[in-house]
């Protein structure tokens, strides 16, 4: 069988893996983003207003963060599973490793998030002092908004890790585009399978990358300048 008539033979399985990817991706990416803003804004929050001591919610926050991003990912997948079950009712499919990879998504975004926000010119904090804005204004209208070049470039690197992370959900029953690459390719020794699936992810990266940029820069305050 040729590289073209083996690529032609499997299109419908690399058809339904890119689907699988792409639904995986957007419900970690939809969590994580939510999720990470809010507690990578606690967690800068809890630095700024700290007196002698950090304050437990931060203590907390920070905790699953670092234990979250240290975890090896395989490991974690195999270890939320009573988790994912409970959840959504399996442990296997597409859905259930979504909440493998919305937990990863979680705590990549929210320190991405923290190191944004601490980024932030020391001045407009003190100027938000300085208004007596409430709490909601001062974290829309000074927090994100003055970082919301570097909070899309953090998101587009959250993004990429997580299709880098989904190649493994096969584990799982995930299935995706990496495990297409894997069954379909390496395991059946058709190395036109194999690459082609593996150019598909460099140009989904590459297409990620190029967007998250593209609205960084258009939406980047200090362009206007």
């Amino acid at each position: 069988m040729s590289h073209y008539e083996s690529i032609s033979y499997y299109f419908p399985e690399l058809v339904m893996s890119l689907k699988q990817t792409l639904l995986m991706v957007s419900i970690a990416m939809g969590i994580g983003g939510g999720l990470g803003l809010l507690i990578g804004t606690q967690l800068f929050l809890s630095q700024m207003n700290q007196k002698k001591s950090l304050s437990v919610s931060y203590i907390i926050l920070n905790s699953y963060v670092n234990v979250i991003r240290s975890f090896p990912f395989l490991l974690l997948v195999v270890a939320l599973i009573p988790m994912t079950r409970w959840l959504v009712g399996t442990g296997f499919g597409p859905i259930a490793a979504s909440v493998s990879l919305s937990v990863v998504s979680i705590a990549i975004y929210a320190r991405l998030v923290e190191q944004v926000l601490l980024d932030i010119p020391v001045g407009v904090l003190e100027l938000a002092d300085c208004l007596g804005v409430s709490s909601w204004q001062f974290v829309y209208h000074f927090l994100w908004l003055e970082a919301r070049s570097g909070l899309v470039l953090s998101l587009t690197s959250m993004l990429i890790s997580l299709v880098s992370y989904s190649t493994v959900m096969g584990v799982v029953g995930g299935g995706g585009i990496g495990d297409f690459a894997i069954r379909y390719g390496y395991q059946r020794y058709e190395t036109a399978v194999m690459y082609t699936a593996v150019t598909i992810m460099i140009l989904i990266v590459g297409l990620i990358q190029f967007i998250g940029s593209f609205i960084a820069k258009k939406i980047d305050k200090r362009m206007d300048r």
